[in-house]
Parts: C-alpha cells; sequence; structure tokens
C-alpha cells in the first residue's frame, strides 16, 4: 500500500491506493482514497481532480502518416488486406510513451508477406511502445509498405484537418489523453460531533502510464494554476465604497518582520510546487538533473554551477544554457 500524508489545519489528510492492477497491456486501473475531509471538501477535489486528469495530463500520438504510393485515404493497394483508411485508423490506436518535445519522426518499411504490428515502427530515442502486437496491418503478397509517420506529445485531442492529398500525407485523429477515465465518489460518517468524508478516486489509464503516476502528475497540473495566487501583492490594498477610499493601517516593525516571513515561506513553497519539468529544458540536460535527484526549481536554484558541473556528462554549455532559461523564465525568480 502507497501512502502519503499532508498537514492542512488541524487534521492530517492521508491519501492511499486500495487498489491497483493491469488488466491489459493497454488498461491499468488504480483506486485511491484520501481523508480524513470536511464536509464538502471531498466534492471540491474530486469534480477538480477529475478534469484535469482527462484534459490536463499530457500524451503521445502518432499525428501524420506519408507515403507517395497512397492515391487517396479510401484507395486500397493490391496486396495489403487493409484499405489505407483502416491503416490510418489502425496508427491512430497504437499507444506511446515519450517524454520528448515537439515533434518527432518515425517510419514503417515492411517487406511482405506478413503481419505489420506496432514492433515494426522505427521510433526515435525518446519514444517506445506500450503494447508491440498492436495490428497496423497484413500484407498478403511479397510487396514493401512504407510510411513516413509524424509523432508528437500533446494534450486534449485534435481532429484531422482537410490534407494535402498531393504529396500522400495525412493528418490522423489524435487522442492525447492517456487517461481513459477517472470517476469520484464520496462516503461522508460522523466523528464525534463533526460529519466528514472519504474521497474514493478511481482512475483508468492506456498504459502509457500508471494511476499513480496520473495522479501524481493531474496534480502538479492542479497546483500550477494556483501558484500566481501565492505570488499576489499584498501591499498597498486599498478598498473603496462609494468613493471612499480606505487605506490599510501602517504595519508595526513586528508586524512586517512576520508578513516578510510569511512571503520568503510563501515564494519557498511555491518553487517547490515548480517542477523542472515545465523549463523546457533540452532531453539530455533534464535526464541528466533526474538522475541527480534535481526535481524542482527550488532544488536547482539551490546548486551552484560548481554543484552543476560535478554531475556526470554535464557540460560547461548545459550550465550555461540552464541560465539562460532561468534568464527569460522571470516569473520563476
Amino acid at each position: 500500500m502507497i501512502r502519503e500524508k499532508v498537514k492542512v489545519s488541524t487534521q492530517t489528510l492521508q491519501w492511499k491506493c486500495v487498489e491497483s492492477r493491469v488488466d491489459s497491456k493497454r488498461l491499468y486501473y488504480g483506486r485511491f482514497i484520501l481523508s480524513p475531509l470536511m464536509k464538502g471538501q471531498a466534492d471540491t477535489i474530486g469534480i477538480a481532480m477529475r478534469r484535469i486528469l482527462l484534459g490536463e495530463i499530457e500524451g503521445t500520438c502518432i499525428t501524420r502518416a506519408k507515403s507517395e504510393k497512397i492515391p487517396h485515404e479510401y484507395s486500397t493497394i493490391v496486396g495489403i488486406q487493409e484499405s489505407i483508411h483502416e491503416i490510418l485508423m489502425n496508427l491512430k490506436e497504437i499507444v506511446l510513451r515519450s517524454n520528448l518535445y515537439g515533434t518527432r519522426d518515425a517510419s514503417i518499411c515492411f517487406k511482405g508477406p506478413g503481419y505489420v504490428t506496432a514492433q515494426d515502427i522505427i521510433l526515435p530515442p525518446s519514444v517506445e511502445i506500450v503494447d508491440n502486437t498492436q495490428h497496423i496491418a497484413n500484407l498478403t503478397e511479397p510487396i514493401n509498405l512504407c510510411i513516413e509517420l509524424q509523432i508528437e506529445r500533446k494534450r486534449g485531442y485534435r481532429i484531422k484537418t482537410i490534407d494535402n492529398i498531393q504529396d500522400g500525407s495525412y493528418t490522423i485523429d489524435a487522442v492525447f489523453m492517456p487517461v481513459r477515465n477517472a470517476n469520484h465518489s464520496i462516503h461522508s460518517y460522523v466523528n464525534g460531533n463533526e460529519k466528514q468524508e472519504i474521497l474514493f478516486l478511481e482512475i483508468w489509464t492506456n498504459g502509457s502510464l500508471t494511476p499513480k503516476e496520473a495522479l501524481y502528475e493531474a496534480s502538479r497540473n492542479l497546483i500550477d494554476l494556483f501558484i500566481p495566487f501565492l505570488h499576489a501583492e499584498e501591499e498597498n490594498l486599498n478598498f473603496e465604497n462609494n468613493q471612499h477610499k480606505v487605506t490599510l493601517p501602517l504595519f508595526t516593525f513586528h508586524d512586517r518582520l512576520v508578513k516578510d516571513k510569511l512571503r520568503k515561506k510563501k515564494k519557498e513553497i511555491g518553487l517547490k510546487s515548480i517542477f523542472i519539468d515545465q523549463l523546457e529544458l533540452p532531453p539530455r540536460i533534464y535526464n541528466c538533473l533526474k538522475k541527480s535527484d534535481i526535481h524542482t526549481l527550488l532544488e536547482l536554484l539551490n546548486k551552484s554551477q560548481e554543484d552543476l558541473m560535478k554531475i556526470e556528462h554535464f557540460r560547461v554549455e548545459d550550465v550555461q544554457n540552464i541560465l539562460n532559461i532561468l534568464q527569460i523564465d522571470k516569473h520563476f525568480a
């Protein structure tokens, strides 16, 4: 069992994975609980998490296929059992796992006869196939099937656009969402004189990530949405009422000291909530930092240039690259 604790107000919240199973290579299931919650909190958290899980988690898909021998999408080729449309639909169902940035190229080059499956796709290093047995086409004669593919990592879904059939390139409907479904339910109970709740959260994924990983990423994304509020300016606030301005009373030195400490603590909490995934680092630098247990912006900022140069495979250009990125992302400072 997996347990995590976080202190909120006067009660200790605890989440736990109560069920985890793999139904197939492309279907993972996880069930989690969070408790104890005050009345109304379970619904607030459950609705928000479900929306984030279904709409904000990134996934990797094949988004385009190209072959000069294809006259149009609904054509057939002698020696291939499936139509071109059926092959494109099969490519749409391929489940990929990656941490890539931007667009990558892949390809299929298969000589028949035989069954073309996902394992026949030639992929870039940053991408891997979840289920190698996924079917693509059946070649019944000794012909060559060569298709150029385009792979992208995004969120949500994208409907294909009108294709330019002159170059044999076809866009593919892309469902980037790795979470297939998410449900939440609430159990209420009485603890002494107080009514409390337990939140149950069920997550199904396509195998490109586990339900626990999906829950972790959704939580990070949800935190990111609230970070701007942590940096909101609290000074020089005025209240207007019937055109009469009421200025806040002056702080004593003690109040100012306490306020500065609170602001510093909030900023530190904010930096802990920003992960290096959000800095758009080059994959090699990102992987080096991860292997050195540097996961958040706060951990990165606490490292000196000398510390970074001690990381295996790290170069001077990499340190300069990080400095340039942090210079651009001034809102992280």
